[in-house]
């Protein structure tokens, strides 16, 4: 099979600072949009098609740039509704006709579904553009001495840091390794070490498992866990070191034994039994699970009682010098949806107003596995967990041909496919959402519910590298679940839980923690990479190359995944590139008129150059 060709002659635009002159825009505005154009397409005019009041409109572009290679073209858009949809006529190309729109540019008409989105909605928090999340499970990261004195609860079955864990079954929920808040906090020196900037820590209400996923209370943090204190203690100790932390809530359902779902369940006309969706002594639950009975939206007082009271769970823990500094919204995509009801949009609104009132930059992600393109505009979360537009791809590319992941539920297994196939899966998941939300979603190799990516990629631990290196250099905050960055196995969620191995550092892959750590680094150190947009320069089965466009700096991302056949591509497209220092890897190699790509393993290498005015 002949290599494919490079990608660096077709046109392109995205939503990124370097070809949208204001990201963020009020209705009203008009913003100026760049579409970079090779002469090898050939292109005689541009006009953008944006939509207004749901109407197509047709605006020409004008030429404002010209250099040896390219032609930059720029056109004016008017911000008139909330949401504005818009795609790019071009005139010329081997048919004369062609859309370029979020997922490329195709000779043929296309919906509006992949169009380029702007949007008017307020800008996610400053800090969570440069972010780097780790993910803290807090029953299996660490144990406080303090944890000793805790007596165990009767839902528990108690088992020491050693034990492995259980798996699947019932013995999953109920195993107790007694990891507390106290414990985390004398472990950030690990944390910020890695470079992690934000904790995110799964439920921390009382419960009856170890997930905490079934709360029983919002009002105090469960005193398994140390309380209120241990959490305030935490906080505090982790903003000293410069590090947010974001919590973890469900508003999609409670425990059964929530003392909300007691007293709806024990008296028929208490002002919580409107709070469930009660048929009798029936009752709606989430997903049949028994003992997690659904939440009921068309009751006013719910939203209230959520959202509203400043004493409430979404206001409280925000609050203060020592709150949350944002929340991961557990089941999102099913929050106020049950049958004919859907107060999904009302309910991510409702939420991103409490939860901006009581902390202005608060940070907002959904737990979402599936198509976001109705659920992530940006006017309720501010992202979400990426595991569509991002995790699955990865785990097409990186798994082990002879070893199949297991993804949260998926009835078949996940192929093993070619880099054309992961571009083109992230370019159409990508598309449906605003800029400003898939970059301030959650890209992951894998989370608390997932195969760890030790165990995803099989016996070559090269390719942990590789899987590191996407989550680190494409558009999108990094997530790291905790132990990943020491090469922590587990088959599915439940096996992947297990207690960090603190007291057995032999047991950690000092060679991928350095890895992590040295990505990180690049990621922090480079404004492309944390802000830059994403242009593909070369996709082939083995081997993938895009660029970070940033008005101060391009970065060049060599990612593969086995050795490949040597890529050429012209330097003239890559302007600047005889500058380039290497982030990441081994300098950049360039032959003459060309910049020369090979490798003979996995491999991971990003350049940075200053962007040519």
């Amino acid at each position: 099979m002949s290599p494919a060709a490079h990608l660096l002659d077709t046109p392109h635009h995205d939503g990124s600072i370097r070809y949208v002159s204001s990201p963020h825009p009020r209705r009203g505005d008009v913003v100026d949009l760049l579409v970079r154009v090779p002469h090898a397409a050939a292109v005689s005019s541009v006009h953008l098609r944006s939509t207004l009041d749901s109407e197509p409109k047709f605006t020409a572009a004008v030429t404002v740039e010209q250099t040896a290679r390219d032609t930059w073209w720029r056109v004016p858009l008017r911000v008139h509704n909330p949401v504005m949809n818009y795609r790019f006529l071009l005139q010329g190309g081997r048919v004369g006709y062609q859309w370029l729109n979020g997922t490329g540019l195709h000779e043929r008409d296309v919906p509006d579904a992949a169009d380029f989105r702007m949007t008017t909605f307020p800008a996610p928090p400053a800090w969570s553009q440069e972010a780097i999340v780790y993910q803290v499970f807090p029953d299996r990261f660490a144990r406080s001495a303090a944890a000793d004195s805790r007596p165990l609860p009767n839902w528990a079955e108690a088992a020491a840091w050693d034990t492995p864990v259980a798996g699947r079954g019932r013995r999953a929920g109920r195993q107790f390794y007694g990891g507390d808040l106290d414990g985390i906090r004398e472990h950030l020196d690990h944390i910020a070490d890695l470079g992690a900037t934000t904790i995110y820590l799964t439920p921390v209400f009382p419960a009856r498992s170890n997930h905490r996923y079934d709360a029983t209370t919002f009002d105090v943090v469960d005193p398994l866990l140390g309380g209120d204190e241990a959490l305030q203690r935490l906080i505090a100790a982790a903003h000293e070191r410069g590090l947010r932390v974001l919590g973890d809530i469900t508003t999609n359902h409670t425990g059964v034994g929530h003392e909300w779902f007691r007293r709806a369940q024990a008296d028929p006309d208490s002002e919580e039994r409107e709070f469930y969706f009660f048929d009798g002594e029936r009752y709606a639950a989430w997903l049949d699970v028994p003992s997690l009975p659904k939440l009921n939206y068309d009751s006013k007082e719910l939203g209230r009682r959520l959202f509203d009271d400043p004493h409430g769970p979404i206001r409280r823990w925000l609050s203060g010098t020592d709150g949350f500094d944002g929340w991961r919204i557990d089941v999102a995509n099913m929050t106020g949806r049950l049958g004919e009801q859907d107060h999904y949009a009302a309910v991510a609104r409702r939420m991103r107003a409490a939860a901006t009132a009581a902390r202005a930059d608060a940070f907002l992600v959904a737990e979402h596995c599936h198509d976001t393109s109705r659920d992530a505009l940006g006017d309720g979360w501010h992202g979400v967990m990426n595991y569509a537009g991002f995790t699955r791809p990865l785990w097409t590319w990186l798994r082990h041909p002879e070893q199949a992941p297991d993804f949260l539920g998926l009835p078949v297994v996940v192929p093993r496919l070619g880099g054309r196939a992961v571009m083109e899966t992230m370019r159409e998941f990508g598309a449906q959402l605003p800029w400003a939300t898939r970059t301030h979603s959650f890209n992951m190799a894998g989370s608390h519910d997932t195969t760890r990516v030790r165990s995803l990629v099989g016996a070559d631990d090269a390719q942990v590298d590789v899987a590191a290196g996407l989550v680190m250099t494409m558009p999108g905050i990094p997530m790291i679940t905790y132990g990943d960055e020491i090469g922590m196995l587990g088959a599915f969620g439940e096996d992947g839980r297990r207690p960090m191995p603190w007291g057995h550092p032999q047991t950690w892959d000092e060679r991928i923690h350095a890895v992590y750590r040295r990505l990180i680094a690049a990621r922090r150190a480079h404004p492309a990479l944390s802000a830059g947009g994403l242009r593909w320069a070369y996709a082939d089965d083995d081997v993938l190359v895009y660029l970070r466009e940033h008005p101060e700096q391009t970065a060049l991302v060599h990612l593969a995944r086995l050795e490949h056949d040597v890529i050429r591509l012209p330097l003239a497209a890559l302007p600047g590139a005889q500058a380039a220092q290497a982030a990441y890897g081994d300098p950049l190699e360039i032959d003459g008129d060309e910049v020369v790509l090979h490798a003979d393993r996995p491999t991971v290498e990003v350049w940075t150059w200053p962007t040519n005015p």
